[in-house]
Formats: structure tokens, sequence, C-alpha cells
């Protein structure tokens, strides 16, 4: 075994070290996909989806290489990795994978453009954080057009540092937005025992979970009820 020094740069993920914590980032992955993708010299989109997409209603010509489409949103995954931003839009992009069309080359070519404004975000993973679990959840309601289910979307902070974010769409079609709210802190709180329970154990032992929902007067009417 050799010992190759300080981690720096591991399956595209660069990391630097500074005295207060680690900063991690894929900045020359995003810049590989933005040259892949031919638009280097393009202006960069300031966000990654448009408000009130329609995407799951495309009914443009279908794309005559769909292996293009596939590989770049495959890419595009790989970099939610470390861009928590993105996990909605590509979230979006990826149920398109088995007959894109125009209208999703177009969307996914959005997302690149908007890498280039900002291909170096880093996230930030402090030392000295204590080990306490703080958690974000929010839900929209029967937005998908084809199945009228809703979306889950969370984001968990360890301490000070981020550590888990993900947007998934909903088993059920919910009758009302409080139950779409309920779904969704209950999928993150599977989330919340998971990293207590199996990844951080005993660390976290007698320490409280906190979740935040902006909707929690809906969720405590709906218990009530």
């Amino acid at each position: 075994m050799k010992d190759l020094g300080v981690l720096k740069y591991v399956l595209g993920i660069e990391v630097t070290r500074r005295s207060l914590g680690t900063f991690i980032c894929q900045r020359k992955y995003a810049l590989d996909i933005i040259t892949e993708s031919g638009l280097l010299g393009s202006k960069p989109a300031p966000f990654p989806i448009t408000q009130n997409h329609k995407l799951a209603l495309a009914d443009g010509a279908l794309l005559d290489d769909p292996e293009r489409y596939q590989r770049l949103v495959g890419c595009l995954i790989y970099l939610t990795i470390t861009r928590s931003e993105l996990s909605y839009c590509i979230h979006v992009l990826a149920q398109f994978m088995q007959c894109p069309r125009v209208d999703h080359w177009d969307a996914a070519l959005r997302v690149v453009r908007y890498l280039k404004g900002r291909p170096d975000q880093r996230i930030f993973l402090h030392f000295d954080s204590d080990l306490q679990l703080y958690a974000y959840c929010d839900s929209d309601w029967v937005n998908c057009p084809l199945t009228r289910r809703s979306l889950t979307g969370y984001f968990v902070i360890l301490g000070h540092s981020p550590i888990s974010w993900k947007t998934k769409k909903q088993h059920t079609v919910s009758r009302s937005s409080a139950e779409a709210e309920y779904q969704s802190m209950a999928t993150t709180s599977c989330e919340l025992k998971w990293l207590k329970d199996d990844k951080f154990g005993a660390a976290t032992t007698g320490l409280p979970v906190v979740v935040y929902d902006h909707e929690m007067k809906e969720l405590q009417q709906l218990i009530a009820e």
C-alpha cells in the first residue's frame, strides 16, 4: 500500500482542506460537462429550470440520438453529490430517459448553461460541527400532470454541514396539501432515523432531531382530525 499524501481529488470530486474545515466541489467535472456539451462560450442561465415548466406534457419531436440525452442527464445526476440545488431539476429530467424529446434536451442544456455561471460552487464541511441533526422538508401538491402525485424534497444538515438532500415523487396521490406535507415529513423522518441510528450511531445518542416544515399548521390540523 502506498501513501499518496493528503487527499485532493477523487472520482471527480475536488477536496480542499482549510483550518476550519474542508471544501468539496466538482469544478473540473462541471467544466468537462460544459465542454462536452459545446456550451463553453454560451451565456449562463440564471436558473437551472424554468418556473411552471410543462416538460411532462412536451409533445415535440423525439431525439434522434436518445443516448446523448441519457449520457448528459447521467453526468448531471453525479453532479448532485455536491450541488443540492440541482436535485429538483435533475429529478424532472431523469423521468424522460426512455423517450426524450427536443424540449427535454433543451431543458438539460439549460442546466448546463446554469453550471457555466458557477462551476466552482462548493460545500463546506466544518471540523468543529456538533452532531445535531437538522432537516428542512417541503412538498408541492399534485403537481405532476400525468400521475397527480406530489413531490417531496428535503435537506439535512449535521451541525453546520449539509450531508443529505433529495427530491422524490411520493408513492400515492395526496387528497390535500396537508397530506402531501405529512408524507414529506414521513420520508424525511425515515432518512433522519437512518442517519441517526445506522450512520452515526452512538455519536448522536441523546441528541434531538429538529425538522422544519413551513406548513406545520396544516399538519397539526390534519393530525387533530
